[in-house]
């Protein structure tokens, strides 16, 4: 297993600085009567509030990246967005390396979300950002009707698709079709065991915030909300992978890359385990930060290197 290290933001990040909220505000005027001034007089949110969360993120995704109408039902989870972009762009530094370096920014690229979530973040990010098509897998009834919304109401339905996973045992199967050629998967998992487990973590990141209400607009945004399916299954996020893994290999000649990401770095040892035991033919993990907090994206293929280069040089 290779390990590529971030020691921040990814370069192409457009979050890597300060946020601009003169300019945010200018792109959605909601955004100033949750501004507050902290005790060194800089301007902020208070992150402990959704609500206050959710105002920034729309004005986040309409001032860069041109999404204009975007919203979660009450309860459901509400992403950071710098670290949902840096996962799209590390994904696009993956494809180029089979593609003569060259970052691809093409309709011919096509994208697999699994759980795409009411916010459909991943999708009208890689769209937006790279020009990919992306499809959105969802379990829930109400995360897959609000995910349809966002893409509709961006008028998107002609890049991005949302497919509805009727069987709550499976990852790929169900969603993954024989016509199905996707350059590369993604997935956020659920990464707690059970709902205790996932609410007790909720209220300490809560808490945490209240505590610290004086930070920076450096400050990473935290997951608020998610229900059931979004922030727990059985097994956690171990089991869940593990599964993923050998679902791949099903579909192993139809997807370039594999990738999720992994919350728990003592997890990773039983997955590249696992990975041996299918015989991919390569496996890395990439180390995303953001603030003090470390994401790992677990990646892997069954293609070896020239068939990944003939993968991509037929895409062009």
């Amino acid at each position: 297993m290779t390990q590529n290290k971030s020691k921040g933001l990814h370069p192409r990040n457009l979050h890597s600085k300060n946020y601009d909220f003169d300019q945010l505000i200018k792109a959605l005027p909601e955004l100033e009567k949750h501004i507050i001034r902290n005790s060194y007089g800089g301007v902020s949110i208070d992150f402990s509030r959704p609500e206050s969360v959710l105002v920034l993120n729309k004005a986040l995704l309409k001032r860069h990246y041109g999404i204009k109408s975007w919203g979660i039902p009450k309860g459901k989870l509400c992403p950071p967005i710098p670290g949902r972009a840096d996962y799209i762009h590390h994904i696009a530094d993956l494809l180029s390396e089979s593609n003569k370096s060259e970052i691809p920014k093409s309709l011919n690229i096509r994208g697999l979300d699994i759980g795409t979530g009411a916010n459909c973040i991943y999708p009208l990010i890689a769209n937006k950002v790279y020009s990919w098509r992306m499809t959105g897998s969802e379990l829930n009834d109400e995360s897959y009707n609000s995910a349809k919304s966002n893409i509709k109401s961006n008028e998107l339905e002609s890049y991005i698709e949302c497919r509805k996973q009727i069987n709550p045992q499976h990852i790929f199967q169900g969603i993954i079709c024989p016509e199905d050629r996707f350059d590369f998967t993604m997935c956020n998992p659920p990464f707690h065991a059970s709902r205790d487990e996932a609410t007790q973590g909720s209220r300490r990141k809560v808490t945490n915030l209240s505590k610290n209400k004086n930070q920076g607009p450096k400050s990473p945004v935290l997951n608020f909300g998610g229900q059931d399916s979004e922030l727990w299954c059985e097994g956690g996020e171990l089991k869940f992978i593990t599964q993923m893994i050998q679902e791949s290999l099903i579909y192993k000649d139809q997807c370039l890359w594999f990738t999720t990401l992994v919350s728990k770095k003592e997890n990773l040892k039983p997955l590249n385990e696992v990975l041996k035991n299918v015989k991919t033919k390569h496996i890395r993990v990439i180390e995303m930060k953001q603030g003090n907090k470390i994401t790992r994206v677990l990646v892997w293929t069954y293609l070896k290197k020239g068939d990944r280069i003939k993968w991509m040089l037929d895409k062009n």
